[in-house]
């Protein structure tokens, strides 16, 4: 493979992101911001077991009285079980007509239908936990990297680990998906992912920086990612064929978990290898105390 010049053209590179994320903002803005799913803002949970085969759009008639936009899926191993989640709160009024829809709809009993609300007490509580859950993994991770190579390196981490964060957001804002629990769990997995990406390449830094005498940082930078380009892109690729097969074989709630991990591998991989080495050296050149290492 032909040696990538990452370094020389890093306002190239820098550009890309940067108008990825302004235009992502400015069409979540005009979508109306992230769509919070009831864990954020609560509502009701409804779980029913069908107990047979049935098409889900019978499910949507009866629930689209009430709310066009609830989120229904199949559950259970052979999709005999249906899960709604809307963002009202239902009243016992509600509930009694849905509970004789369904038991007309699909000859079912009452004992079959379970009803959940949430309230938005434990939404506000759940965004809470998710903010600090995220901080403290980017402050876990800028302290990492600052003891086991240097804090500038630590430092370009974090702003390419936040990159992701934003280009995820905004997949969420563009595409309407519901922001649930499940949201938490796909950040903090490319969170992960990245930050070994990037410790990859650094560590590979660190090692092409024992054995020169005199230090070239941009040469250094571009001759670090090129080794590590083909295990960069092998292990992205091969992570992707397993997710885009969750996506294209999963129920429409695997898939809102799947297509932002996807989207955020590639994110991902892309700061690693564009944005984090050229951001340790503007950082180098703009802080140039030597390194204890």
């Amino acid at each position: 493979m032909k040696n990538i010049k990452v370094v020389q053209y890093k306002r190239i590179w820098f550009s890309i992101s940067l108008a990825i994320i302004i235009a992502g903002l400015i069409f979540t803005f005009i979508n109306g911001g992230l769509n919070f799913g009831i864990d954020f803002t609560g509502g009701t949970t409804i779980q029913a077991h069908i107990g047979k085969d049935f098409d889900i759009s019978n499910v949507r008639e009866i629930i689209s009285k009430y709310d066009s936009e609830a989120v229904i899926t199949y559950a259970g191993n052979e999709k005999e079980d249906v899960i709604i989640r809307t963002k009202m709160e239902l009243d016992d009024a509600s509930r009694k007509e849905i509970l004789d829809s369904f038991v007309t709809e699909f000859n079912i009993t009452t004992s079959n239908i379970n009803f959940e609300s949430i309230g938005p007490a434990i939404g506000d509580e759940l965004k809470r936990q998710a903010i600090l859950s995220l901080v403290l993994a980017n402050i876990g991770m800028l302290i990492y990297i600052t003891f086991r190579f240097e804090w500038r390196f630590g430092l370009a981490s974090v702003i390419a680990l936040i990159h992701d964060v934003v280009i995820m957001l905004i997949l969420y804002g563009v595409m309407k998906i519901p922001v649930n629990s499940s949201f938490i769990a796909a950040i903090l997995t490319i969170v992960g992912y990245s930050i070994n990406n990037s410790i990859v390449i650094f560590d590979r830094i660190r090692e092409n920086m024992r054995n020169v005498k005199k230090i070239d940082k941009v040469q250094l930078v571009d001759d670090s990612i090129n080794q590590t380009l083909t295990r960069s892109i092998n292990t992205s690729l091969t992570t992707l064929l397993a997710i885009v097969a969750l996506y294209i074989l999963g129920v429409p709630a695997i898939k809102d978990f799947a297509l932002p991990l996807i989207v955020g591998i590639v994110a991902g991989t892309y700061s690693s290898i564009f944005i984090s080495g050229p951001l340790w050296i503007i950082l180098s050149t703009k802080f140039k105390t030597q390194s204890a290492h």
